[in-house]
């Protein structure tokens, strides 16, 4: 299972990095591969670029404002949360998103 992800929050600190740990930490217990771009206070960072997007299964955008380059995800299955759901419970979010694969 290939998944990519964003996480941005309106002050783009914080809780933007804490739900990239999150993910990325959940991923890696459920055995799947994951890449985490950050949209915050320090612009992009991780970019998510076309050879990281061509295999994904599934878009995560965990986020709580607009994000830049949106349109790279058109065309993509994406599930879309908020900052403290992927902070929160990063295990459930990444759930949520795969089972809308089914």
């Amino acid at each position: 299972m290939e998944i990519v992800a964003v996480t941005a929050c309106p002050a783009g600190v914080a809780h933007t990095y804490m739900a990239k740990k999150g993910l990325e930490k959940a991923a890696k217990k459920m055995g799947y591969k994951i890449k985490v771009e950050t949209q915050g206070s320090m612009g992009i960072e991780n970019e998510l670029k076309a050879k990281d997007l061509k295999d994904v299964n599934v878009v995560i955008l965990a986020i709580d404002t607009k994000i830049e380059k949106a349109s790279r995800f058109n065309d993509m299955q994406v599930h879309e949360t908020s900052v403290a759901a992927a902070v929160k419970n990063s295990s459930k979010v990444i759930e949520d998103a795969v089972n809308k694969l089914k």
